[in-house]
């Protein structure tokens, strides 16, 4: 077996569990009794009455009359143009041989003018006043966002905010009283239920494709290891069509609610072959009522190092960590669920759950496979209590944890932008390069109050480094400061100069109060 095939194996079966801040439906809070947050309620268009928008209930009778529902999503389900500017590049040039000996060795530079390049998609309003959900891949590095819908009117959207991990994000058109779709509940999806995804895929106006829910918690690719948090991997199946123009789009229940967002199509030719995936409400409804309110996700943490025992059903009796899952799962008693490899010090778990405990239940819902669990903590934001059931020693116990986030608290973390800073930046021109012999940096063109101020740097000053990694343009600082406040610290320690050539090191504290 070669290292690639091991790592991918690796890469599948051992994940710490940092995920999500997710998303609890709005049924799910109902049945844990708490308190909905605001924003739930006012951001999602509801269907308080349980008007019955279609000829039969999904699951009551057969043929289902499902243009009912059709004709009730495609007003609310829009064309998206996402637009990435063209920009000015600088480019460093590999050295050549008079370079190397008479220059100083980093080559020629020069300036590259990059296309403007538009992606399409789809979204969904889902409520009167215009937010709109669609995914992150659609509207991701998007200078410009365009919003048709589906009576021909084109409007110009902004970015609320993003969230790579589930990819999804929420942008907003101005306006009132425009065509929603109610919120249903995704976890009351059964195999084999009728949908129906709605998509605007090619500014042909709003398409409906018919199918099949073909499963739930679906699993695409690994989870993760290393210490780094795994992507959302708990997907509704579909048979419908979704092609890649629907990304974004609306999968619809027989009733006409929202239950999905159509995330990606699964074919070896990237045409439509009968699997599309869509992210469930339960995920969505908690992971946008974030961006709305916060910026940015609240996401909670179970803090463990994990295995899914079902990795076990494997039949490759020749791979290690195969053999090992089964050889554990014989040992517990136990042929599915999440065996707890390590405790992470300081995280949510810490001092309660152990290791070579089996999670197989949280808050009373069964824990079959990773997907099971992930989906649940996505439910979840940072100081939400969980019972977790755990099979220890062969015997079933319950445990009630406090969920905390990546910094091991459960304060709420606020969207950081880099006007934190109070300061602005620019690469450092070539003459100052040539200059101070230097080969890339950030310099400081201007610092007003803010983070960098209380650091004590000033204006003038060549930022070079910043937590060890090279500043050659904005966007770098931006993802070391983004990397910066996932840690405890928060903290950013840079260094650089100053055109006199005095170096100098800077401590900058991120965190917020």
């Amino acid at each position: 077996m070669n290292m690639k095939q091991t790592t991918k194996n690796i890469l599948g079966v051992a994940a710490i569990v940092l995920l999500s801040s997710g998303v609890a439906g709005i049924t799910t809070y109902k049945l844990l009794n708490r308190e909905r947050p605001a924003a739930f309620s006012e951001l999602f268009q509801q269907n308080p009455d349980n008007v019955q928008l279609a000829a039969f209930h999904a699951t009551d009778a057969q043929p289902v009359d499902l243009t009912q529902a059709a004709e009730n999503s495609v007003h609310a389900v829009v064309h998206i143009r996402a637009t990435q500017l063209g920009k000015t590049q600088t480019v460093q040039g590999m050295p050549d041989i008079f370079d190397f000996f008479f220059g100083d060795g980093r080559g020629q530079q020069r300036q590259i003018q990059t296309q403007p390049r538009v992606g399409f998609g789809s979204g969904v309003i889902i409520s009167k006043d215009g937010y709109i959900v669609t995914n992150n891949h659609v509207v991701e590095g998007a200078d410009e966002i365009a919003v048709k819908l589906n009576d021909e009117r084109e409007l110009k959207g902004r970015i609320i905010g993003t969230d790579p991990a589930t990819d999804l994000a929420l942008i907003k058109i101005e306006g009132d009283d425009f065509p929603t779709i109610p919120v249903g509940n995704s976890d009351a999806l059964k195999v084999g239920e009728w949908v129906l995804a709605v998509g605007n895929p090619f500014n042909l106006n709003s398409t409906v494709t018919a199918g099949i829910v073909s499963a739930k918690a679906r699993s695409i690719g690994g989870g993760a290891a290393n210490g780094q948090a795994a992507n959302i991997q708990s997907f509704i199946q579909t048979d419908a069509a979704i092609n890649s123009g629907n990304s974004g789009g609306a999968l619809v229940n027989a009733k006409g609610e929202l239950v999905g967002i159509n995330a990606m199509l699964y074919s070896p030719t990237g045409a439509y072959s009968g699997y599309g995936f869509a992210i469930p409400t339960s995920i969505m409804t908690k992971v946008i009522a974030d961006l709305k309110q916060y910026g940015t996700v609240q996401r909670a943490l179970l803090g463990v190092v994990c295995t899914d025992l079902n990795m076990g059903l494997a039949v490759d009796e020749e791979n290690k960590v195969i053999k090992e899952i089964k050889e554990k799962a014989k040992e517990l008693g136990i042929k599915e669920g999440i065996w707890v490899r390590e405790v992470t010090e300081g995280g949510s778990s810490a001092g309660i759950l152990k290791e070579n405990d089996v999670i197989i239940a949280i808050d009373g819902r069964k824990i079959h496979r990773f997907a099971d669990l992930q989906e649940e903590l996505a439910k979840h934001r940072p100081g939400d209590k969980i019972n977790v059931t755990v099979l220890r020693e062969k015997k079933e116990k319950t445990v009630e944890i406090t969920l905390k986030n990546e910094q091991g608290t459960t304060k709420v973390v606020k969207d950081a932008g880099m006007e934190i800073l109070g300061a602005a930046f620019k690469p450092v021109s070539s003459e100052l390069k040539k200059q101070l012999n230097l080969g890339y940096g950030l310099e400081v063109t201007g610092v007003t109050n803010g983070k960098m101020a209380d650091a004590g740097i000033r204006k003038g000053f060549i930022i070079l480094k910043a937590n060890g990694q090279p500043m050659r343009t904005v966007e770098d600082l931006e993802k070391a400061m983004k990397e910066a406040r996932k840690s405890p610290e928060q903290g950013l320690f840079i260094t650089g100069m100053f055109p006199s050539g005095k170096r100098a090191m800077y401590a900058v504290d991120l965190t917020q109060e």
